[in-house]
């Protein structure tokens, strides 16, 4: 009799391990997965600063003589994310033609601000990007 009742505690032991086990598996793949979507909405945070700063070098450069810039579409090098950048708004002290989207203000100090409004999305069918969907958005005033 003593022997059964030893294996009948062997087992479960055995059961209250691998249980343990099974749990310690389970949160150690969540804790992948998380890592690796942090990682995906880190790189989107970081191309939308990229972004940001594009559409402001491609403000700068454009010839606003008849009309202004109204939007911008930017690709990742590696086709990973794409930016959608939407000129809303320009705070302009002299006289510029850029239509409906001129504010004009007073002083000089603020001569030259865009209203951006930039969204970044993830593209789903890029390997690295797995079946990870990120889409970020930001309003931001910025001076070219």
């Amino acid at each position: 009799m003593r022997k059964g009742f030893g294996i009948l505690q062997a087992l479960l032991v055995i059961v209250m391990i691998s249980g343990i086990m099974m749990i310690a598996m389970k949160y150690a793949t969540i804790s992948v997965k998380h890592t690796k979507d942090l990682y995906i909405k880190e790189s989107a945070e970081l191309f939308m600063d990229s972004a940001v700063e594009l559409t402001l070098l491609a403000i700068s450069g454009y010839d606003r003589s008849s009309d202004c810039l109204k939007e911008v579409n930017i690709t990742s090098s590696d086709q990973r994310f794409n930016a959608y950048i939407n000129i809303s708004k320009y705070y302009l002290h002299v006289d510029e033609n850029c239509g409906s989207r001129t504010q004009y203000i007073q002083t000089e100090d603020s001569h030259g601000m865009v209203m951006l409004e930039v969204t970044v999305e993830s593209n789903t069918t890029h390997p690295k990007n797995g079946n990870t969907i990120v889409k970020l958005t930001r309003r931001t005033l910025q001076r070219p």
